[in-house]
Order: structure tokens, then sequence, then C-alpha cells
């Protein structure tokens, strides 16, 4: 088994936001907290990470219906992304097809709003967010 990089460009990263744009909130926490577990103390990616899991914590809560839990981990995600555009950061903005501050402001209008319920084959989970995370060319519903 190889070991999971800490790098934007990872399989794991990559796995993360594949999971979350399709609806697997929870498996994209899973995929992304691993990244975080080897990533250096203190530094940006650490960060985005964090914040990531956060917003993937508020799209579980979302759909279980669970308001306050949904729009506390949307505020503390939303407060990472934030912090994080103070500084330049091209490869995030890249990796994530949006800036920060953009980011920041969808995962907090997201968790204020009813979800966004999309018919989905049977068996698959409802994305709640109105959003994709990476190039949109690249997404395949």
């Amino acid at each position: 088994m190889e070991p999971v990089l800490p790098t934007l460009d990872s399989d794991e990263f990559a796995w993360g936001a594949d999971l979350f744009n399709h609806g697997y909130y929870w498996e994209a926490h899973e995929a992304w907290e691993g990244i975080w577990h080897v990533a250096e103390r203190g530094t940006a990616l650490r960060t985005l990470l964090k914040g990531l899991i956060l917003l993937s914590a508020a799209g579980v809560k979302t759909r279980e219906g669970k308001r306050a839990p949904a729009l506390r981990h949307a505020g503390r995600a939303a407060g990472l992304f934030r912090q994080l555009s103070k500084i330049p950061h091209d490869a995030f903005s890249q990796a994530l097809g949006m800036s920060l501050t953009t980011l920041a402001d969808k995962a907090e209008a997201s968790a204020r709003a009813a979800p966004v319920l999309r018919m989905t084959t049977p068996g698959q989970p409802e994305p709640v967010y109105d959003f994709i995370l990476g190039d949109p060319l690249s997404f395949a519903p």
C-alpha cells in the first residue's frame, strides 16, 4: 500500500472531491481526513483540509435535517476558507474550481438555504449543495 501524500494533486484529494460532488459527504470526509492526518501541522493545506472536512460534515447534517449543526459546521468551514483567502493560494483555487472566498460564501449560503435535492438513481445519495469542487468539465453526474 502506497503512503498517503499530503498534496492537492494526490489521488486521495481527487477521490474526496469526487465523493463530495456526488453527495457522498461522509466518505469525502474520510478521504480528506487521511490527508489531513499526514499534512504538516500549521500549514495552509491542513487548514484547507479541515475546512473541507467541516463542509462535508455540514452536508451530512443538512441531509439529516439537523439545521443547527449544519450551520455550525458550514460556518466554521467558511471561517477557515476566509482565513486562507487572506494569503494568495492559487493552487487551492485551481484545485477547488473557485476562490476560497467564493467557497466560503457558498458554504454559508447553502447551509442557510433549504437543501437542493436532485433526482438520483435509487441507492445513491442526494447531493445537498448546488456547486461542485474542481473542474466542472471533468464532473460526470
